[in-house]
């Protein structure tokens, strides 16, 4: 039977695809030894960087028709077949409701909201903080860069875009396996296992998801945040290839296992899309890990899962795409970019 359809919901709350148990209090209370007694460097000794974005790249397109600025965390900017799409950019000094406390950035944005190129789709998987960057969102609807821009984003997320300044009529929200399409653009919302909430009262009160950004030639798999389970290769099996595949692999922790990848269970869904799409895994482009590198948001040594999923990725024959922080690259299918810049920070 498919898993493959719209969310269902219980009272107001959305449900998972597959049943998911969210810590609470009890997680907080197991977790809270483990931090005291915590002696990985969970954050760099000195400040990384400084990365910075040459704004001039973006006065001439990709030559390959795909390229991505990763800015750090999930931040993204896609560019594809002609349309660009900025994928939950987060600007802020911290991942958290507070400006003074918080996971604060390990470094500075790379590129001012108001140097960015012209945008024309900006998508916002869910409401978490490290994910909707409140003031971020506020900042950017203002820009030129954006005023034409149509935010494409999961069900209910809308009426906090609209508190932030954008316009009700360049908002679209999406479903599980709905789709929208911008000037010959798609992006399609599929199921992950994760949760919403921006406090204490409104968990599974948004819904969250996986995008597939599609063009007239090539095609991105956007992973968000989820946990594993068993739907991975059933969306890869609705597509012919996809030319990159983001998922995450940071912030991760066995307690909370059921919400987020890590470095293993991300390469196991990354195997499991490429054999949905063919049985000898040949049409599955690269893994581009996101979800590290920027925020400290578990107990691991915040290198730990570039290292790991590099070792991963050597072993099991995967091509990988990891940039500099805030280079525009382009993505060149069969010629992985393993820039290893962490080895070389901190």
């Amino acid at each position: 039977m498919s898993t493959l359809k719209r969310a269902e919901k219980r009272g107001r709350r959305f449900l998972n695809p597959v049943p998911t148990q969210v810590g609470g209090l009890s997680t907080v209370y197991k977790v809270l030894p483990l931090y005291l007694k915590n002696k990985a460097e969970v954050e760099p000794k000195r400040p990384l960087g400084p990365f910075r974005t040459e704004t001039e790249v973006y006065e001439v397109p990709p030559t390959t028709g795909l390229r991505v600025t990763w800015f750090g965390h999930s931040s993204s900017l896609v560019e594809i077949d002609g349309k660009r799409v900025l994928i939950d950019p987060v600007w802020e000094e911290r991942a958290s409701p507070f400006s003074f406390m918080g996971p604060k950035r390990f470094f500075p944005s790379t590129i001012g909201l108001e140097a960015l190129p012209q945008i024309d789709v900006v998508l916002i998987s869910h409401d978490h903080y490290d994910h909707l960057g409140a003031q971020t969102l506020r900042r950017l609807a203002r820009t030129k860069a954006a005023a034409e821009a149509r935010w494409v984003t999961s069900l209910g997320v809308g009426r906090r875009l609209r508190g932030l300044g954008v316009p009700k009529a360049r908002i679209v929200e999406l479903d599980w396996t709905e789709s929208a399409s911008i000037e010959g653009l798609t992006v399609r919302s599929w199921p992950a296992r994760h949760f919403t909430g921006r406090g204490l009262l409104d968990r599974f009160t948004t819904l969250w998801g996986s995008f597939v950004i599609e063009g007239p030639v090539h095609r991105v798999y956007f992973g968000a945040d989820t946990g594993w389970w068993d739907g991975f290769g059933e969306i890869a099996a609705q597509y012919d290839g996809f030319d990159l595949t983001m998922l995450e692999i940071g912030a991760f922790h066995p307690l909370w296992a059921s919400i987020h990848l890590g470095p293993d269970n991300a390469v196991r869904a990354f195997e499991a899309m490429r054999f949905g799409m063919s049985r000898d895994g040949t049409r599955g482009g690269m893994l581009m890990p996101i979800h590290w590198g920027l925020f400290n948001l578990a107990l691991h040594a915040w290198r730990q899962p570039a290292e790991r999923v590099v070792t991963l990725a050597e072993e099991r024959g995967i091509k990988l795409w990891m940039p500099v922080p805030g280079e525009p690259t382009d993505v060149s299918q069969g010629r992985e970019c393993v820039s290893r810049w962490w080895e070389r920070c901190g």
